[in-house]
């Protein structure tokens, strides 16, 4: 047996008195009894829904619920294969990287950005390099400069231990 998990009041669960109806092909049919309405909804083989609770005259509306709730798990189904989760990308540099090797990073961090992820830019210091991190400051904030024109500083350049880093998030 295939059991549905409602979310919406149907048929005899509807409590009040008196609702708005509306067919299934979206008329109006005006305000009547509860009973009336679920006994016109049955005669259709249909399921009467309380769609709006809270208005002045509660709005029910005459639909095969169990179709309803298969088409909305459906759409919910297809909208959560269409979401893709953002990666943090990292790139590692040092201090003394090459003109060369600074394009070469830009041009994969620009295709990571294009792509939706973020990217995170780490300068690694070793030994006597950790007395100059304005250098690695200064590398940073060349990244963030080359690639300005598609991307947002999201966390400045700032030193943990050893090693500074930038994070980059698409525009």
């Amino acid at each position: 047996m295939f059991f549905i998990k409602q979310e919406l009041p149907i048929n005899e669960q509807i409590r009040q008195a008196r609702v708005q109806v509306i067919s299934e092909n979206g008329e109006k049919l005006g305000e009547m009894d509860t009973s009336s309405a679920i006994e016109l909804a049955g005669d259709k083989g249909l399921d009467l829904v309380l769609v709006a609770p809270n208005a002045e005259v509660p709005v029910c509306k005459i639909m095969n619920y169990g179709k309803y709730k298969f088409e909305q798990a459906k759409r919910e189904k297809e909208s959560r294969k269409n979401q893709k989760a953002v990666e943090l990308k990292e790139i590692r540099v040092t201090p003394n990287i090459g003109e060369h090797d600074f394009g070469f990073k830009c041009k994969n961090a620009r295709s990571f950005l294009e792509s939706g992820n973020k990217v995170k830019f780490t300068v690694r210091f070793r030994g006597r390099e950790l007395n100059n991190t304005k250098s690695g400051e200064v590398i940073l904030n060349r990244f963030a400069e080359e690639l300005e024109d598609i991307s947002v500083i999201e966390k400045k350049p700032h030193l943990e231990g050893k090693t500074m880093f930038l994070i980059l998030a698409k525009k």
